[in-house]
């Protein structure tokens, strides 16, 4: 089965505030194909950010598909918010609530395209009884919480396991790695599996989000190339 193009989400969590707006036209204007919300409560991860309101404001900004990974517990209590809001998709962690199928349900039932997040230090295995619910898989490839980490080099192995689980399994799940994405590993992490590449830090904080969104694709889009 032929693969899909690569997709490049651009996370807010990385955007200036001051001009949250702007810079999500910015990345949709560059090219990207989602925005990516990372949403935290200080609780499962060690930062807070934001709630619906940053992505209702996100979703008045322009129609791009929003990507929406909360990384909270209990993430049933805030479905619902989050979809209402805007969100064209919604992942929770596996580790963060221990009803996830009930989790990924509600999210199906609000309309939403329903994805789970896996941290580094959950075994991938652990996500095999839901796969057929899912329409896309977060492959965390750092320790969630914090912008402008360094990619997990063990990151690849999971990444190559999960996306052999998809094969053997027949199942349509997108594979997305958010966490130290950068132009240097965009190949290697899309030549492991992945189908989207969330990044921050890397796109945000450069001097030309288009620029650089630009040559993360022509980086992640060359795994799939034959060598001539």
């Amino acid at each position: 089965m032929k693969r899909p193009e690569p997709l490049i989400a651009p996370s807010i969590l990385s955007a200036d505030f001051t001009r949250l707006g702007e810079q999500i036209d910015e990345a949709v204007d560059g090219g990207a194909d989602w925005i990516h919300c990372d949403v935290m409560d200080g609780h499962f991860v060690p930062n807070i950010s934001f709630g619906p309101m940053v992505v209702e404001a996100a979703r008045t900004r322009n129609d791009a598909f929003l990507d929406v990974h909360l990384m909270i517990n209990n993430p049933e209590q805030y479905i619902v918010q989050f979809a209402k809001a805007g969100s064209d998709q919604i992942s929770v962690h596996c580790e963060a609530t221990p009803h996830i199928h009930r989790a990924l349900q509600m999210i199906n039932q609000t309309g939403c395209k329903a994805g789970v997040a896996i941290n580094p230090g959950t075994p991938i295995f652990e996500l095999e009884p839901i796969l057929h619910m899912v329409d896309l898989v977060i492959v965390m490839s750092v320790n969630p919480g914090f912008g402008g980490q360094k990619f997990i080099k063990q990151s690849y192995q999971r990444i190559e396991q999960l996306a052999r689980l998809r094969n053997s399994g027949g199942h349509p799940f997108l594979i997305e790695v958010d966490g130290g994405v950068t132009l240097e590993n965009a190949r290697s992490i899309i030549a492991a599996g992945a189908d989207v590449l969330v990044a921050g830090s890397s796109i945000y904080r450069t001097d030309s989000i288009a620029d650089t969104i630009s040559k993360m694709r022509k980086n992640a889009q060359s795994a799939l190339r034959p060598v001539v």
